[in-house]
């Protein structure tokens, strides 16, 4: 055709030309603008794969040094151990008079309030003149109740919290009983004084919470594969720690002991660096244990509602995060009963933060101490150290970094406490025989 018109056959011609043109440059144009997805502005959050490598490195890191730890020390594990030690020395069992005693306190808290509650009835009128006397009763609590101090003392809190909203003809202080999911009551709502009673103590002496109230959230039945479930756990877990302990963590500090005598730098930090691996195991699992485990099946068996014994500590980016969400029940009963009550007395926040820290070590080095016979003052130091550090964590690391100071603070500092204990108890009992260790 040389007419220099376009016939539609030549139209559809060049049509098809053209698309095969453009489709050809598309499929050797493999470039557009994207981010790599390591990078922060991708928007990549799929990290599973390099989560499962991490598992398995770790445990591959962790077979070779179980494999390592047996052909060095042979099977140390010996469950029978814990038992035996008991049965050679009675004295080591709980002493049954100091349970029994205990009840003594629990009386005694709950018939002095009850004895408040009718002097407040009867001469609220006079409460100017009888307010020093309930102070004075309620510092003597607090000399009395030594073994059950943290929840009587919110026992007593709360009773008179009550007490001042009967008088001030405010509402009773009390919250409404938790509902079923077919919307019927299941516990019957308490008002003061009516929970004054020994079965209200008595719960509440028992349930998994230092903070006291008159109606606690309640789930409507016990379930009992939950329940059997906790226990299994409870039990398999307390003979994993153990099992760790006397196979991993006691030949390693027996071993450590040479280093600390001989102030060999290197060595000392060697061996820390070698029971952080244990030592932090062993935390995990007791945290699981105690805070999920053991608390999970008791307020299943008392039939108690709020579950939140802890928060997503591992997710902390600072260090007051960790310490506000590890252990709630004594965070909880820190800010109910101490931090809060300092703020509205007038004390700036720093300070009664700094107080709630310095109690937090006092209780620390007294469940440690005790038990060792022996006053050293490590537990405390390594929580006071925590002020500092969270400045510096909070200051200048954010984000990850800041993550990462938490677990360094964690898998390092716990280490460090134990060894300097086992030494100083190793050679106050022992002497000079530590001086026979081999390294």
């Amino acid at each position: 055709n040389n007419t220099g018109v376009d016939c539609p056959q030549k139209k559809k011609k060049k049509h098809v030309i053209n698309y095969c043109v453009t489709h050809f440059v598309c499929l050797f144009s493999c470039h557009k603008l994207q981010e790599s997805l390591l990078s922060s502005n991708s928007g990549y959050s799929n990290y599973r794969g390099i989560l499962n490598w991490c598992v398995v490195m770790l445990v591959l890191s962790n077979a070779r040094l179980v494999l390592e730890n047996l052909i060095k020390y042979g099977i140390l594990v010996d469950p029978i151990q814990i038992i035996s030690l008991f049965l050679k020395d009675p004295y080591s069992w709980p002493a049954l008079c100091l349970i029994i005693v205990s009840n003594v306190f629990i009386m005694a808290a709950l018939y002095i309030e009850r004895k408040l509650s009718v002097v407040s009835c009867m001469l609220g009128v006079f409460w100017g003149v009888f307010s020093g006397c309930v102070s004075v009763g309620g510092v003597m609590a607090l000399g009395v109740f030594t073994v059950l101090f943290l929840k009587l003392y919110s026992y007593r809190d709360v009773n008179k919290w009550c007490r001042e909203s009967r008088r001030a003809k405010a509402r009773t202080l009390s919250r409404p009983s938790v509902h079923k999911a077919n919307g019927t009551a299941g516990y019957t709502h308490v008002n003061y004084p009516g929970n004054l009673t020994h079965r209200d103590i008595y719960y509440f002496i028992f349930v998994p919470t230092l903070c006291y109230e008159l109606n606690f959230p309640r789930s409507p039945r016990i379930r009992k594969r939950f329940l059997l479930r906790r226990l299994l756990e409870m039990l398999f877990l307390m003979q994993l720690m153990i099992g760790l302990i006397q196979q991993w963590m006691v030949p390693t500090i027996q071993n450590s002991m040479k280093p600390f005598q001989d102030m060999d730098l290197s060595r000392i930090v060697e061996r820390l660096l070698k029971l952080a691996v244990p030592n932090h195991f062993i935390w995990l699992i007791f945290f699981y244990w105690y805070f999920h485990s053991s608390m999970n099946f008791v307020a299943e068996l008392m039939q108690f509602g709020d579950r939140e014994f802890y928060r997503d500590w591992w997710n902390s980016e600072t260090i007051p995060y960790f310490w506000s969400n590890w252990n709630i029940p004594v965070h909880k009963w820190c800010l109910r009963h101490f931090y809060k009550p300092m703020l509205v007395k007038g004390v700036n926040k720093f300070t009664a933060q700094l107080a709630v820290f310095f109690m937090s070590a006092f209780f620390h080095e007294y469940l440690v101490s005790v038990p060792l016979k022996m006053f050293r003052l490590w537990a405390f130091l390594g929580m006071m150290a925590q002020i500092p550090l969270a400045y510096f964590v909070g200051r200048f690391l954010r984000g990850n970094y800041g993550n990462a100071a938490v677990w360094m603070s964690l898998i390092i500092g716990q280490p460090i406490a134990v060894l300097m204990y086992f030494h100083d108890y190793y050679v106050l009992h022992y002497g000079n025989a530590a001086e026979g260790v081999a390294a």
